[in-house]
C-alpha cells in the first residue's frame, strides 16, 4: 500500500468551530461599529488567513479599521476559547488514528494563526498528532498553493502521493493548483454544491469514509460522491 500524506484543513473540517468563528466575528463587527454583515457572508471567508478574510469582508475600509477589527476578533476568540474547549467532529480522532496505523502521514494546512492552532491542539491533546502543520500567518493564505507546497517539501512527498481534505473552495483551489487530490467534506463552511463545482476527487459526509478512499483512491479527474 502506498504511503500517502493527508493534509487536513482545521476549522470546519476536523474542528467543529464554524459557528464559533461566525459568532465571534459578528461580536467584533458590532464592537467596532462596522456595517453589519450576514452570517453567510462571514461564513464565506472561513479558511482564509485573518487579514485576507477581513479585506474580503470590508474591501472599502481603511487599514486601521481592519486592524482594530482584527484585534477585537482575536481577543474575543481567545476569551471564548478559555471558557470552553473546541470539539472535534464525530469520528475525527478515530479516523486520524486509523490513518496513522496504516502508515500514512498527517499534516494540517489552516487559515488559523500559529498561536491559535498551537493553543487548540494543546487543549485537545493533539500537539503530537501531526507530522507537520502550516498556518496562514507564516506563509501565504489559501487559496495560494504555497502552504501546501511547503508541507510537501518538508515531509518529502510528491503531489501524486498526497491528498488535501477540506470544507471550503479555498482548500480545493489550493489542492488543484498543486496537482494534489482533493477530498471535500460537506459539514463545514461551504455547501456541497459549491464544493462540487471545484471537481474534488471525492465528496464525503462522514470523516470515516476517508478510510475507504485511502485504500483505493479514484483516478485523477474523477469525482466519487459519498453514498446517500
Amino acid at each position: 500500500m502506498t504511503t500517502r500524506l493527508f493534509v487536513f484543513d482545521w476549522d470546519g473540517t476536523l474542528c467543529d468551530s464554524t459557528d464559533h468563528i461566525v459568532h465571534t466575528m459578528q461580536r467584533a463587527i458590532a464592537a467596532r461599529r462596522l456595517p453589519p454583515l450576514t452570517d453567510a457572508a462571514v461564513r464565506n471567508i472561513i479558511g482564509l488567513g485573518l487579514p485576507e478574510a477581513l479585506r474580503t469582508l470590508y474591501p472599502d475600509q481603511p487599514a486601521e479599521r481592519l486592524e482594530a477589527l482584527r484585534q477585537s476578533y482575536a481577543r474575543l476568540y481567545v476569551e471564548a476559547d478559555h471558557r470552553q474547549v473546541s470539539a472535534l467532529f464525530p469520528g475525527a480522532q478515530e479516523t486520524l488514528a486509523a490513518l496513522r496505523e496504516r502508515g500514512h502521514r498527517l499534516a494540517i494546512a489552516t487559515g488559523k494563526s500559529r498561536r491559535g492552532l498551537d493553543r487548540v491542539l494543546g487543549q485537545l491533546g493533539l500537539a503530537d498528532a501531526f507530522d507537520a502543520t502550516r498556518c496562514a500567518d507564516e506563509t501565504r493564505s489559501k487559496p495560494h498553493p504555497l502552504m501546501l507546497e511547503e508541507l510537501l517539501d518538508e515531509l518529502g512527498f510528491s503531489p501524486a502521493d498526497a491528498a488535501m481534505v477540506g470544507d471550503t473552495e479555498y482548500d480545493l483551489a489550493m489542492a488543484a493548483a498543486m496537482g494534489v487530490a482533493a477530498v471535500a467534506v460537506t459539514w463545514g463552511a461551504h455547501d456541497a454544491e459549491r464544493l462540487r463545482r471545484h471537481q474534488p476527487q471525492r465528496i464525503i459526509d462522514r470523516l470515516p469514509q476517508l478510510l475507504d478512499w485511502s485504500l483505493a483512491a479514484p483516478a485523477r479527474g474523477t469525482t466519487a460522491d459519498s453514498p446517500a
